[in-house]
């Protein structure tokens, strides 16, 4: 099995493919390309009334690239998860690159919620996201996606579409679909470093 590196993992990003485990206990990684793609229509995230409540309320701490390894590793702490320690490691290579990047939400000194991904061209493809208080992680995604959006981003990948993800504005479409909207993004530049992170109201303002 060719040795997976972290330019390797770059090059299949920008073909579209991602890398997943079986489980936290195996070394083995593989290449994953779904037919069918989960993406976040970057003008379409959904504020719940309660969740902009929640974010007009505050009480909470944004950052950009604080811990990222803290997001990562509570992003595997779950009884099910497919970052092993392969993956692990080759995504805090990823971040100490430059091109994985994390937002985290904090109450005080306490790691509440958050969100990575990795970054090529204007396109951002979502790996994994935690929440340790209620909304945690939706509070991560609104502030993540008003931040892409102000960054020059046109593609947030979500790699599957769930339930949680659909009731957020998140939509599935077909493979070939996708293939158009990375080639455009890859094609584009975006820097995720280069905005200072949204303000609350600039949040609301825009996934309203």
């Amino acid at each position: 099995m060719t040795e997976v590196t972290a330019n390797l993992l770059m090059r299949a990003y920008g073909m579209g493919v991602f890398p997943m485990s079986e489980n936290r206990d195996t070394d083995e990684i593989f290449w994953v390309d779904p037919i069918r793609r989960g993406v976040f229509p970057l003008d379409s995230f959904h504020i719940s009334r309660s969740l902009a409540r929640r974010i007009r309320r505050g009480g909470f701490r944004i950052t950009l690239n604080a811990d990222f390894e803290g997001v990562l590793r509570a992003c595997a702490d779950r009884e099910e998860t497919w970052i092993n320690d392969t993956i692990h490691d080759l995504y805090v290579t990823l971040f100490e690159r430059g091109e994985a990047h994390s937002l985290e939400v904090w109450d005080g000194t306490n790691l509440i919620g958050g969100v990575y991904g990795v970054t090529l061209g204007a396109a951002f493809f979502g790996e994994s996201m935690f929440s340790r208080q209620t909304d945690g992680s939706k509070i991560a995604l609104a502030f993540l996606i008003a931040h892409l959006r102000r960054s020059g981003f046109t593609l947030f990948d979500t790699q599957f579409l769930t339930d949680h993800l659909a009731s957020l504005g998140a939509i599935e479409i077909p493979r070939a679909d996708y293939q158009k909207l990375l080639t455009w993004a890859l094609r584009q530049t975006a820097d995720i470093r280069a905005q200072s992170l949204p303000s609350p109201s600039e949040v609301l303002s825009a996934c309203a």
